[in-house]
């Protein structure tokens, strides 16, 4: 089985999918180091820019009908058998990533990607077997043990856990909106 870890950057993909293939005893695969392997894709400064479809036909190959956790904020482009989604309240996102001394565009641009559901919603254009976590406030391991207790009872789909629209007017510091010089 092919476990996606998603979600915007900030989420804690990295030390879920981790714990998560730890306790599964399945591999852990960095999607990003996966791609550079197979050379796939181009570094564009430090970004990696993947033609998704490639990437995926390595994943695909490599992988398929193995046991594996495959972390990366693109693996529910992945062709795998179960996506779990991390959500993370969008405030806490900007401030993971101003810690990380991202640029504000990118903290903007992954605060309101978080805001609006991207990766769930392009999760949701590639499998039906999609799992929404919200991780505010929860440790790795009460996050990995939520996901195995929904293993365990056969969910393989849980949408709706998370809607961020009433917490709009908080992150609007961390959203670039044209407005000047003003940021948090």
């Amino acid at each position: 089985m092919i476990i996606a870890i998603s979600g915007t950057p900030g989420v804690g993909k990295t030390t879920v999918a981790k714990l998560l293939a730890k306790k599964l005893g399945y591999d852990y695969i960095d999607l990003r180091e996966f791609a550079l392997r197979h050379r796939v894709g181009e570094m564009k400064g430090e970004e990696l820019e993947v033609e998704i479809d490639e990437l995926a036909y390595y994943v695909k190959r490599e992988l398929k009908g193995k046991d594996f956790v495959l972390d990366g904020h693109l693996s529910h482009l992945m062709p795998v058998d179960q996506i779990i989604v991390l959500r993370t309240h969008p405030k806490i996102i900007g401030e993971r990533l101003r810690e990380r001394g991202y640029s504000k565009e990118k903290i903007s641009e992954n605060v309101e990607a978080e805001l609006v559901d991207v990766c769930l919603l392009e999760a949701l254009d590639e499998n039906e077997n999609i799992i929404e976590i919200d991780t505010t406030n929860k440790t790795p391991e009460e996050i990995v043990d939520e996901i195995l207790n929904l293993f365990k009872k056969g969910v393989k789909r849980r949408l709706g856990v998370v809607d961020w629209t009433k917490v709009y007017d908080e992150v609007i510091p961390y959203l670039d909106l044209g407005g000047g010089d003003e940021w948090v």
